[in-house]
């Protein structure tokens, strides 16, 4: 994975795509690796505002646009990982330039050892290119089989043009009675499942915060599974058994 552009992506939106690349991000980073994130989603970013800053002076679109250089839209969030966001503003969306994403590829390894690049939702033009640049994907779904059909579309385009599928991440798991079991969804997709992520409230209070789960609630069933998948990316070895606190330590440390 290091030095290799991972680019996460979903069949449709809604499904914890953005919410997975900021977590992955963070996860990479709590073991110590060198982590840049970027909002690849143009049209409908959401990078900037779940970390608390959701207008920057230097975007992706302006170096798309050729109005700056790469290094200058790169911000250090206060964990430690990098961050280059895009910008949200309505008169953005007329100069869009999906399409210079190729151009940046090799200056976006020269920045950081880990890349993940948060994807457009869909199978639009703005996605391929997206995709374009990826050295592999990560497909993020949902247990139910509207997600899983659209995941499936990703994979077979993927497979189109090439691009490796390291993976799936479902993601609000719930393991009821209504969701399709992990090996449905494994032999519907024909690509293995890296992870999967519980429905946790924790998830959506860390998004109250505007940061990371594995930041405000390090210790919650998501952040623990985020950091499993993160260390089985990385390829070290992580036991989310070991890495729980006491009760008490848990109560009186994490946010409200």
């Amino acid at each position: 994975m290091k030095n290799r552009i991972v680019v996460i992506t979903s069949g449709k939106g809604g499904v914890g795509k953005t919410t997975t690349v900021i977590n992955l991000g963070a996860a990479i980073n709590y073991f110590q690796k060198d982590v840049l994130i970027v909002d690849g989603n143009l049209t409908t970013p959401n990078i900037g505002i779940h970390l608390n800053a959701p207008e920057v002076p230097v975007s992706l679109n302006h170096v798309l646009q050729k109005k700056a250089d790469l290094f200058e839209a790169v911000y250090e969030h206060q964990s430690g990982m990098k961050v280059i966001p895009s910008s949200i503003s309505l008169k953005e969306l007329e100069k869009i330039k999906s399409k210079n994403l190729k151009e940046i590829k090799e200056d976006l390894k020269r920045i950081s050892d880990y890349i993940l690049v948060d994807c457009a939702a869909g199978l639009g033009e703005e996605a391929l290119s997206i995709m374009n640049i990826a050295d592999e994907l990560i497909v993020v779904t949902n247990p139910e089989i509207a997600a899983l059909t659209d995941a499936l579309k990703t994979i077979k385009l993927a497979e189109k043009y090439k691009k490796p599928i390291r993976g799936v991440i479902v993601t609000r798991v719930r393991k009821d009675k209504i969701e399709l079991e992990p090996e449905t969804v494994k032999d519907m997709l024909e690509a293995p499942i890296i992870g999967m992520i519980p429905e946790d409230l924790s998830v959506k209070k860390s998004l109250r915060h505007k940061d990371a789960v594995v930041h405000t609630h390090p210790y919650s069933k998501a952040a623990l599974a985020y950091k499993e998948i993160a260390a089985k990316l990385l390829e070290i070895g992580y036991d989310s058994k070991k890495d729980r606190p006491s009760f008490w330590k848990r109560l009186f440390g994490r946010k409200k």
